[in-house]
């Protein structure tokens, strides 16, 4: 920085200064008040479309209870159409397996939530998501499908998943009649803190089966 001697020559490098930069520091301020201004509007502006997807997903929840299949499918298809940057996107297809799974219409379930185990936009939807699915196969005797969606989940994003996995790993196993690995995933799921009220009776039953087992 330069040291000047007198007043006179600080006021003379300011006016030089200021002929070379001073066009561009206002067009400087001009940029950061619009950007600025532009900053509340994309705030305001995604509040207003976040309150709107809320309004439209409690409208889907009053239809999925009444069991009204085309109404949940229409306000799902204008969620995931208009408002696909918000969680209710996804929160509205998963309402919307429910009412196939009700209708019985598995088939359909199934793509919907593949399609959300691929792009849901959040991890835990994703894991979900995968969870549903798992129990969609193992209701339709789909076992070694289920047990390669479990393993190609990446351990290190499914904390708090993973009691939930290993109980439905136990299924599956329980499902092909491998009741050795089926004890080793349910003792595994009650290590990871599984809630399950039947998580021990299914433990208790693999032994139950095993002893019988042997002494056959």
């Amino acid at each position: 920085m330069e040291i000047y001697d007198t007043e006179e020559e600080q006021v003379a490098a300011i006016k030089r200064w200021w002929k070379e930069n001073g066009s561009s520091t206002i067009a400087g301020i001009v940029v950061g008040i619009v950007g600025i201004l532009g900053w509340d509007f994309w705030q305001s502006y995604n509040v207003d479309k976040a309150n709107q997807a809320s309004a439209l997903y409690e409208e889907l929840q009053k239809s999925g209870d009444k069991d009204n299949l085309d109404s949940v499918e229409k306000i799902t298809e204008r969620l995931t159409t208009n408002y696909k940057s918000t969680a209710y996107a996804d929160f509205a297809t998963l309402q919307l397996v429910k009412v196939k799974v009700q209708q019985g219409d598995l088939d359909a379930a199934k793509s919907l939530l593949e399609q959300l185990v691929k792009g849901a936009g959040s991890s835990e939807i994703k894991h979900v998501a995968r969870l549903r699915l798992i129990k969609l196969l193992i209701a339709t005797d789909q076992n070694e499908q289920g047990l390669q969606l479990i393993a190609e989940v990446n351990q290190a994003s499914s904390e708090g998943f993973n009691a939930s996995y290993n109980e439905l790993k136990g299924d599956l196993y329980v499902a092909l009649d491998r009741l050795g690995e089926a004890r080793t995933a349910y003792q595994s799921a009650l290590r990871e803190g599984a809630q399950s009220p039947l998580l021990q009776f299914k433990l208790d039953d693999i032994t139950s089966a095993e002893i019988i087992n042997t002494a056959s």
